[in-house]
């Protein structure tokens, strides 16, 4: 797991618990720490970002100046809803990223028990189960829940890092099973934009399933901070209730509800991504690096020390991900031009040089 579990705590002076920053993508202080003179400008390939984000519209000023309006956010809501094909007895809620939302899940579900976490996975989602005292058990697959003793299922999908998928028709059993026993199932679809085939988002309605949708990453405006719930009402009414009113900002309201109205951007972006994705790929397999998972966003790989790896590519400007639960992994981001994609050719090929000395 993305060092959830493992997270390393330290007293501080008045000894008082303190937790160590978890790893993510998108850190650039050590990329730029381990860059050489760059003929380019650093490339981030650390995150699954689109990097060819929405054009941002124009915003009112008033969006900046005032409270966020009741009329404006029910205007995102449906915006939302159209979008992402929202069950129609299913409520659509707003939160100031979905990482806030997954933050206030285990106060919503309080006393229901053991979390079980399809792992690995996005290392946020074990940390708040572990941190607001639940029992947390690393699954492998969703079938391994048990209705029950599992008060909580949790998975990404498709999954962050590894890009595994499971088809509606093998989830909504686990859902109505979980739900039968007086458990939740929480599906966090935050790279589904480019897989709306296997969303969840049109069973939202049912009880106990919980879905997230992300915006930032399809629309590659993650520093907006927005993200979505979906769900059945008295859930989201608690969800409602922990992330308190005027949640998500103006300006976020104003920008979400122009991208998620513009269907075309949508289909045409998609196209782009499985395009681009389909170009990192070959320039992986020309590099002999064997691809074991992903999405349209990013592209997981496996080798014998992929931190060196990852090292020699920040010395070249490129920064990717590791992984300290599973040395052998290295994530790649989409690439945001041809010349990022080029220079990472040439990067790749003076690692695949130096490796045949």
């Amino acid at each position: 797991m993305d060092g959830n579990l493992k997270t390393q705590r330290r007293q501080n002076c008045a000894g008082v618990e303190a937790v160590e920053p978890r790893v993510h993508g998108g850190d650039l202080a050590e990329a730029r720490r381990l860059s050489k003179t760059l003929a380019g400008p650093l490339i981030d390939l650390s995150t699954g970002i689109n990097p060819r984000p929405y054009p941002l519209p124009p915003i009112p000023d008033d969006a900046w100046t005032a409270l966020p309006q009741r009329d404006a956010l029910k205007g995102l809501l449906a915006a939302a809803r159209r979008a992402y094909a929202v069950d129609p007895e299913a409520e659509v809620l707003a939160g100031p990223g979905t990482q806030s939302l997954i933050q206030a899940l285990p106060r919503v579900c309080a006393g229901y028990g053991t979390a079980a976490i399809v792992s690995p996975t996005y290392n946020e989602h074990a940390h708040v189960w572990d941190a607001a005292e639940f029992p947390v058990e690393e699954i492998a697959d969703p079938r391994e829940a048990v209705p029950g003793h599992h008060g909580v299922l949790v998975l990404v999908n498709p999954n962050n890092p590894d890009g595994r998928r499971w088809e509606p028709r093998d989830l909504l059993p686990l859902v109505r099973a979980m739900a039968a026993g007086g458990g939740v199932t929480i599906v966090d679809e935050a790279f589904a934009d480019g897989a709306p085939e296997i969303s969840l988002a049109s069973q939202a309605g049912q009880a106990g399933l919980i879905v997230l949708r992300s915006f930032g990453k399809m629309f590659g405006l993650a520093g907006l901070r927005l993200g979505f719930a979906l769900g059945d009402a008295t859930r989201l009414a608690a969800l409602v209730r922990e992330i308190g009113p005027w949640a998500v900002s103006g300006p976020a309201i104003e920008v979400g509800a122009a991208a998620l109205n513009d269907s075309q951007w949508l289909a045409d972006t998609r196209r782009d991504l499985a395009a681009r994705r389909a170009a990192l790929d070959a320039v992986l397999a020309g590099s002999r690096l064997a691809i074991i998972g992903g999405t349209d966003l990013f592209r997981l790989v496996a080798l014998p020390g992929a931190a060196a790896l990852q090292r020699h590519l920040a010395h070249d400007g490129i920064w990717t991900r590791a992984f300290d639960y599973e040395p052998r992994w290295l994530r790649l981001g989409l690439h945001p031009d041809e010349s990022a994609l080029a220079r990472l050719e040439a990067s790749l090929a003076a690692w695949a040089r130096r490796a045949a000395e």
